[in-house]
Order: structure tokens, then C-alpha cells, then sequence
């Protein structure tokens, strides 16, 4: 018995009709007629010496052979896959796939995409929303973008916004609310998604660096912080505002800062891409256009009076 493997198109073959368990559907799918995949198929039998399908009458099923060979023939493509999808990547120095979360993507990356394409317009980038953590060796992802603490191995990060909040508004609300104090007759605006945060940096947070006690119930929740983002900007109510996602229109006076209290936090925005893809002209030149555009964020710090969320949580905690 020959240990050597069958033709990849036989496994290949075999692969398409184990997950289709249909002839039919697997030929479709590799474009075959089912005459020629069944030529595939039995070219397999005759390597390995034993059937791997049973023929039923309108229907295939798998032998014991059929079904020792799925998970290894499954798993050999994915890896296949997955390596060729790398090695592809490398060959191309044009186009860069990002991924970052819906809010971050919606607020600071897409108004500045414009000036990016002006600088490079040789590079073509390609954007995925998501919160959902990607495989860089599996998935088609050059640059994830990733808010939180760090906790990245074996990968290439470079830290790019320290998080830091407090009260924004529209102009127009913010005639109405002159101090702190005021807010406590204001409609307030939370935001779940920032609820994984410990220490907390929500309101309750706020209100007790502020020496205000417990903020008042009731309000609007949100569970993406650009949705919390454009009720304010409506004049709605008053978000407890994150730096990061309202910097444009802090700088451009559709929002404001009455206070200068900002809560602090640990938790921060990071470039993160597989070791030794930073060193590719195309990914370093995204790499340092995005960290120049932080600048406008650190201007934003001049003059605010900052609490870490951590020294407020004991009295957080008590009350």
C-alpha cells in the first residue's frame, strides 16, 4: 500500500462532496461536471484501495474510510487556504484591509480617509467594521485598530490614543448648563459598549470625581457610542463623551467641553498588525499617516484637569 497522497484535484474533489454530501452540489461548486467529479472521486477509491462513498439510490454516504479522511482533507485546505492567503499578501504592496470597531471606523477613520488617498493615492484601502477579533494568518486583515487594555502576544502594537472623558454637548445645550450642578436636570446619554471598562469611565464615575454624588436615573442608553455620538450632536441630551470619536467635531464647535473634569483610563486605541508586516512600505506609510493624525487629539488635552477612574472607584464602590 502506497503511502504516497492522491492528486490534490481527487482530494479536492472528495473535500467538496464530504461537506456537500451531494455529487451534484459538489460539482457545481468546483465548476465540474458530475461525470468528471465522479472520475475524481473513484481516481481517489483506486489510490486508497477502499471505497470512501457508499452510491445510495439518490443520495452518497460516507464509509468508515470517508469519515477518517474528512477531518484531516478539511483541515489540509483550510491550511492551504490560509497560507496561500499570506503568501498572497505579500506580493501585494498596493491595497491594505483594516479592521476596526463600527464606531472608531464611522467617527475617525472615515472623515479622514480623504486626506489618505490624497497622500497615497497609490495605496487602496479596504476597511471591515467590526468588533469581532480576526486571525491575521486566517483572515484577509493587514491593520486591526482595537480599543482596550492590551493584551496582544506575538504581534506587532504600537499605542496610538490614550481614551480619556467628559460632558460634551451642542453648543446650543451648553447655554443651558452653566456648572456641574447642572447636570443633574440635564438628560444624560450612556453608552454600553464602553460597560467592559474597569474602572468604570460612565457617568456614576463622573458625577462622584465631580463631588456630585449619584447622577440622576433615567436618560437615553446607547449601545454603540457613534449612535450616543449623534444624539448629542442633535442637542439630545449630554454623553459623557470619548476624545477619540468626537475630536473633529470638538475642533469644528459642533460640540463643546463646558467642564474641564476628564476622566482618565487605562484602556486605549492600538495599531496591531503580524510581527515584521510594519516594515512594508505600504503598512508603515498607514502606520505613521495615522499616528500624525493624532496630534488634533493631543491639542484637545491642553487645559483639562484629569482624574484616573481608578482613584474614584473605592468611593464608587461605598456609595
Amino acid at each position: 500500500m502506497s503511502n504516497h497522497l492522491p492528486p490534490l484535484t481527487a482530494l479536492r474533489a472528495f473535500d467538496a462532496a464530504a461537506r456537500h454530501m451531494s455529487f451534484a452540489k459538489a460539482a457545481d461548486e468546483l465548476n465540474v461536471t458530475p461525470a468528471a467529479l465522479s472520475f475524481q472521486i473513484k481516481s481517489l477509491e483506486d489510490h486508497l484501495g477502499l471505497p470512501v462513498f457508499r452510491r445510495l439510490n439518490r443520495a452518497v454516504d460516507l464509509t468508515e474510510a470517508g469519515r477518517l479522511l474528512v477531518p484531516g482533507t478539511r483541515d489540509g485546505f483550510e491550511a492551504l487556504t490560509t497560507a496561500w492567503r499570506g503568501a498572497r499578501r505579500l506580493a501585494d504592496n498596493s491595497t491594505i484591509t483594516v479592521t476596526a470597531g463600527p464606531a472608531f471606523t464611522a467617527k475617525w477613520l472615515a472623515p479622514r480617509m480623504f486626506a489618505f488617498a490624497q497622500a497615497y493615492p497609490e495605496i487602496e484601502l479596504r476597511f471591515t467594521a467590526t468588533l469581532r477579533l480576526l486571525d491575521f494568518n486566517r483572515d484577509d486583515v493587514d491593520v486591526a485598530i482595537r480599543f482596550g487594555m492590551p493584551h496582544d502576544e506575538d504581534v506587532f502594537t504600537r499605542s496610538i490614543i490614550h481614551e480619556w472623558v467628559t460632558p460634551m454637548m451642542s453648543p446650543e445645550l451648553a447655554e443651558t448648563i452653566e456648572t456641574p450642578d447642572d447636570l443633574k436636570n440635564a438628560v444624560l446619554l450612556h453608552q454600553d459598549d464602553i460597560a467592559f471598562l474597569k474602572p468604570s469611565i460612565q457617568w456614576p464615575a463622573w458625577f462622584t470625581a465631580a463631588g456630585l454624588g449619584a447622577p440622576p436615573s433615567g436618560g437615553l442608553r446607547f449601545s454603540q457610542a457613534d449612535h450616543a455620538l449623534d444624539a448629542a450632536l442633535t442637542g439630545t441630551g449630554v454623553m459623557l463623551g470619548r476624545v477619540s470619536l468626537a475630536a473633529r467635531d470638538l475642533a469644528e464647535g459642533r460640540l463643546v467641553m463646558p467642564f474641564d473634569l476628564s476622566l482618565t483610563t487605562q484602556a486605549h486605541y492600538r495599531l496591531i498588525c503580524a510581527n515584521g508586516a510594519e516594515k512594508r512600505p505600504h503598512i508603515k506609510a498607514f502606520l505613521d499617516w495615522i499616528g500624525s493624525q493624532t496630534t488634533e487629539i493631543l491639542a484637545l488635552d491642553i487645559g483639562r484637569r484629569f482624574v484616573a477612574a481608578a482613584s474614584v472607584e473605592d468611593r464608587l464602590s461605598v456609595r
